[in-house]
């Protein structure tokens, strides 16, 4: 583990949620809690993970929450768990209740328009395979082909995309293994914020790896604590940095302990 900000204790914020009696930890997927994969629904959690994340919501007296660029739908298989957490999927898009309640939040007309125009051209181009549709966005994964492949692909779609983008109102976000058209208005950092916003004063963390989570990062400013989980440091607005699986488990283990 290596601290990234030089005013941060982290035995200090462990003291703290220790003695704090609203708490969330609050978690990405993909390269989070579990490790990459050219198919993505073979992107199993690593293993003692999702034990270790039972045995917090066994415990009582934090509030779990994954947050997520996969659609909740497909998320749910994956985390194979045997009572789901809170899980924000799709960027924020859809919000699944603890007690089992969904929404999902509805495009304009011009957002959802344009989408449409993104995924029809990318079917059409033969990439279907490789496209993820979501409620407000449409993702397309290159995971797993060559390097020269990936810039042939990416530079079409960006031809493509960018006139779509500009109608619409969109935004194109990269991720680690692919591109993103996403409508605006909801992020990774929405959800932080909306968390944090509904259990008051209290102590919260972030987990995430990818550009896509310094949205919730920069959400926690000072506030709560921004953890990179990544093999590779990289430039950040977390607090933190460890890597995955052993200082993930670490990390999870310690944070019971405050509990």
């Amino acid at each position: 583990m290596e601290v990234l900000r030089p005013d941060f204790k982290l035995d200090d914020f462990f003291d703290d949620l220790k003695s704090s009696n609203n708490r969330a930890l609050l978690l990405d997927y993909d390269g989070t809690l579990a490790p990459f994969k050219i198919n993505r629904n073979e992107a199993l959690p690593y293993p003692e993970v999702i034990p270790a994340i039972e045995v917090i919501m066994e415990a009582g007296g934090c509030r779990v929450v994954i947050i997520s660029g996969r659609t909740i739908k497909e998320l749910k298989p994956l985390l194979g768990m045997k009572k789901l957490p809170e899980i924000w999927g799709s960027h924020g898009w859809e919000r699944l209740f603890i007690d089992g309640k969904y929404e999902v939040n509805r495009l304009n007309d011009s957002s959802k328009q344009g989408l449409e125009s993104a995924s029809t051209w990318l079917a059409a181009e033969g990439l279907a395979e490789r496209t993820e549709p979501k409620p407000g966005s449409v993702a397309v994964h290159w995971r797993g082909l060559e390097s020269t492949g990936i810039n042939e692909i990416e530079k079409k779609i960006l031809e493509c995309w960018r006139p779509i983008a500009a109608d619409s109102e969109l935004q194109i976000h990269s991720f680690d293994g692919g591109l993103e058209l996403r409508a605006p208005g909801r992020d990774k950092g929405y959800a932080v914020k909306k968390i944090v916003s509904e259990m008051g004063p209290g102590v919260a963390s972030y987990l995430g790896d990818d550009l896509t989570d310094e949205d919730a990062f920069e959400a926690l400013d000072k506030t709560g604590l921004g953890v990179l989980v990544n093999q590779r440091l990289r430039n950040t607005a977390a607090t933190l940095w460890i890597k995955p699986p052993d200082e993930l488990l670490h990390f999870l283990k310690r944070w019971k302990r405050a509990l």
